[in-house]
């Protein structure tokens, strides 16, 4: 059976482009990572692909005009290399609803929020800011509106009493390296279903007992 060719836009570190390499490296795993795009040339994460022996792409937004003719440049570039699925990990670009539009249910994101909740920058912030007991991650798939579409997967992570910003950040961080290519292998294995605006996980192993308490 043929791999999911798969491309991973990142714009820094690339932790989470890390996690979906190391995933891809088992030979049974159903998606490979043929393709990583960078709009920021100095981004940690290139050195990641390279060593992977990735081929990587910079696309540089600030040589563009506007949004439109950056994701116009992206889209072809995608294109050009017959990807199946993009994933943004890390990527700092809010994406136009025509490319969005044009990846429709091929195009998925982690935001380090238990979405609907703590959208945009500084989810852990928010979470500390809010007093919440649990946050998360979610991988989702994208649509125009910022950190919406449908869910696939989600982490619950506790908020210590103690918490920062910084703190809940790198345990939400953890979780997110799981659930990545957890999602990309249910995608991947054609387990995932989109109807209307909500995803199904076929033999999803729910268990009615698996529950997180915070504090216990």
């Amino acid at each position: 059976m043929a791999r999911l060719k798969v491309a991973v836009l990142i714009s820094g570190s690339g932790t989470n482009l890390q996690a979906l390499i190391d995933a891809c490296a088992a030979p049974d795993f159903p998606a490979e990572i043929t393709k990583v795009i960078s709009n920021r040339p100095n981004a940690g994460g290139i050195a990641r692909a390279e060593r992977a022996g990735i081929a990587v792409q910079v696309i540089d937004h600030k040589t563009f005009a506007d949004r439109r003719a950056f994701d116009a440049a992206l889209d072809d570039a995608l294109r050009a290399s017959d990807i199946e699925l993009v994933c943004l990990a890390g990527f700092m670009r809010l994406l136009t609803e025509e490319f969005v539009n044009r990846w429709h249910d091929r195009l998925i994101n982690i935001p380090p929020s238990l979405l609907p909740s703590f959208k945009g920058l500084h989810a852990a912030g928010q979470a500390v800011a809010a007093g919440v007991r649990i946050t998360g991650c979610t991988v989702h798939f994208v649509r125009a509106e910022m950190d919406s579409g449908p869910i696939i997967v989600q982490a619950a992570v506790p908020v210590k009493s103690s918490d920062t910003e910084e703190s809940l950040q790198a345990r939400i961080q953890r979780a997110e390296h799981l659930c990545y290519p957890q999602a990309l292998k249910l995608i991947a294995e054609g387990r995932v279903q989109v109807a209307g605006e909500k995803a199904s996980v076929k033999d999803d192993g729910f268990a009615e007992d698996n529950r997180l308490i915070n504090p216990t």
